[in-house]
């Protein structure tokens, strides 16, 4: 099965992304982690990011999608994946539908987790994130089990300076003008189940899960 997982920055998406990998054989594929493991081992698409990176732009849709599709020819992405983090634009969600095609696959469900601006805003105060893997924690409903340390790899965990209000307040209208059209385009395939992404994790949790069970 190959799910993705929408949302707003500080919706909740990594959590949740873990949520359904600890119940689904299935692996997660997040651009984040991509990027770093082909940035730390000096591939020839991390190579070429990093050229767009250290210039301060933008890595292209295409470049991305290479990365994006790489990781989703290795063997444990056969029988599906988690997607975080991509796509991100209509023409990203364009490559992903047609790689899939052509492999014989298709997105079956795409988790969209709704959550007001203004909650986002209130949450990324408390949010962190492990230097080294990107796990992400919040300081009042996800703490970490040691403080300052991830549970997953040990590592350093603190608060990014893009979780400001004003860094996030331009990343949301980033994310409504560029990635929202891309629900919409996987709405009109009939694959959208929104999840209201305020309340207890638990409860989030279970109407995911929900979801990805009645789809599969």
């Amino acid at each position: 099965m190959f799910v993705i997982i929408f949302g707003g920055p500080g919706a909740g998406k990594g959590t949740q992304a873990a949520r359904i990998i600890d119940a689904y054989p299935i692996s997660q594929v997040a651009t984040g982690d991509i990027f770093r493991k082909n940035l730390r081992e000096g591939t020839p698409l991390g190579i070429e990011a990093k050229g767009y990176m250290e210039a301060g732009r933008l890595v292209p849709d295409e470049l991305v999608s290479k990365i994006v599709a790489d990781r989703l020819s290795q063997g444990d992405c056969d029988d599906g994946a988690l997607l975080d983090g991509f796509p991100r634009s209509l023409p990203q969600a364009g490559f992903l539908d047609a790689w899939l095609g052509e492999h014989g696959k298709a997105i079956g469900l795409v988790v969209h987790l709704v959550v007001p601006d203004e909650a986002i805003i209130e949450r990324m105060g408390g949010r962190r994130t492990c230097t080294n893997c990107g796990a992400t924690y919040h300081v009042a409903v996800n703490p970490t089990k040691v403080d300052g340390v991830c549970d997953r790899c040990g590592s350093e965990v603190t608060q990014r300076p893009d979780d400001n209000e004003a860094t996030v307040r331009t990343r949301l209208a980033t994310y409504h003008e560029q990635t929202s059209p891309i629900v919409d385009h996987y709405r009109a395939k009939g694959v959208v189940a929104d999840v209201q992404g305020v309340g207890p994790i638990d409860a989030i949790s279970e109407q995911v899960l929900a979801a990805i069970a009645g789809a599969f």
